[in-house]
């Protein structure tokens, strides 16, 4: 199996609870960078956002084992799982930077959509973005906390 594409991030004070442990909510936040910075990625030199591929979060799955803590640097591995027609579904792992288990597990399930006939309609996914979705981003790095200049 491919190396997964991986996010680095460190857990800001505005993001925990008096205890300094994440609130629950905001794991769907970091699915949704990680899946962002995956997808730039994935799509790169093109821009994501200019419109090329458009696509909605129709299901979001967390499951929690630990907590994040404040100022942990935690790191988040997307891989693609699942291909239909119109839908992908990205499998997320978040563990905290260096560990080999994870803390938190989820999905998302996304649908590609098109403006059709004036309105936002779901529409197959074009083959050549499947492809960079199933592969672009594979054994990549995006670290926004410093983590892999430490290594």
């Amino acid at each position: 199996m491919a190396e997964p594409f991986r996010y680095y991030f460190k857990v800001r004070y505005g993001e925990c609870d008096a205890q300094h442990v994440v609130y629950n909510p905001k794991y769907g936040e970091y699915f949704d960078l990680a899946a962002t910075e995956f997808m730039r990625t994935a799509f790169a030199p093109e821009n994501l956002f200019d419109g090329t591929f458009e696509f909605q979060v129709v299901k979001l799955l967390v499951e929690w084992r630990a907590p994040a803590t404040l100022d942990d640097t935690l790191e988040i591995q997307v891989r693609p799982t699942r291909f239909g027609t119109t839908s992908f579904t990205l499998g997320f792992e978040l563990r905290i930077a260096g560990s080999a288990t994870p803390i938190v597990t989820g999905e998302t399930v996304n649908v590609h959509a098109a403006r059709i006939d004036g309105q936002w309609r779901k529409a197959p996914i074009p083959a050549p973005l499947r492809s960079k979705l199933e592969s672009a981003a594979n054994g990549k790095v995006v670290d926004h906390a410093g983590y892999t200049r430490t290594l």
